[in-house]
């Protein structure tokens, strides 16, 4: 794919994950829920983003994981399987941060007599104090579940057929708390937007730019290795084909 079609379907791809978060937020903001409701609930509205990457058609580097199947298979060089996963990565952080600004100056945050705004403070310092081990492994468990509802999409022919397959993995990731680094780029530069811009979490810690590299790099890093080593290269080692030579015709 082209530079500009693939950094563009990447911004709305991070953006699709941010309303997903979004909507999360909301559901995590309420404190009449019991702890169980509110994972579960919480994750069931959060499958809306990659429900909309998914239908809608869109370029997410947590599913672009799965491209792993297709170099090991000798079908793209290691280079564009960088690139793509470089580009995508980067213009997801682009579309979930810039969601994560319109979301702020509209005020939704102060919602609930700032309920919302708190939440997402609160939210994001737990994954600011996460440890390295910590984050990198809910990451792969993570981006696990998220690559099996990419790959059981791809079985779909409907809508209905798609959301079925994303939904339950999805909210099972949400509910068990593991960690998406596309959602984290929505989550912690509205926390910080939050705290910068109103009174809505005084007293609480602060977050940091070194706080949310410290979690991207850990989550990314195990994103990488669920998606690419336990779902990718775990289903190319199981239907693997002799990989195609130079000039030579599909069967």
């Amino acid at each position: 794919m082209a530079l500009l079609p693939l950094a563009m379907l990447g911004v709305l791809a991070g953006a699709f994950i941010g309303l997903g978060s979004m909507l999360f937020v909301l559901v995590r903001s309420d404190p009449g829920l019991g702890f169980a409701a509110s994972q579960l609930l919480s994750g069931l509205v959060f499958s809306l983003g990659l429900l909309l990457v998914v239908v809608a058609g869109a370029e997410l580097f947590t599913g672009n994981n799965l491209l792993a199947m297709a170099w090991a298979d000798g079908r793209i060089s290691s280079r564009q399987v960088l690139h793509n996963w470089v580009v995508v990565c980067a213009a997801n952080f682009v579309g979930a941060a810039g969601l994560a600004l319109l979301v702020h100056l509209s005020g939704h945050t102060g919602l609930g007599g700032g309920a919302v705004g708190r939440a997402v403070v609160r939210i994001a310092l737990a994954k600011q104090e996460l440890g390295w081990q910590e984050a990198f492994f809910r990451g792969v468990l993570c981006n696990v579940l998220v690559c099996m509802a990419v790959w059981m999409a791809m079985a779909g022919r409907s809508v209905v057929d798609k959301a079925v397959a994303v939904v339950f993995p999805v909210t099972a990731f949400v509910a068990a708390g593991f960690e998406h680094s596309i959602a984290n780029m929505y989550l912690m530069p509205l926390a910080m937007l939050v705290q910068a811009g109103s009174g809505i979490a005084a007293g609480s810690p602060a977050l940091t730019l070194g706080g949310m590299g410290a979690n991207l790099a850990a989550v990314i890093a195990g994103n990488l290795v669920g998606g690419s080593v336990l779902v990718g290269l775990t289903y190319h080692v199981i239907y693997r084909r002799k990989p195609l030579v130079a000039g030579a015709r599909e069967p």
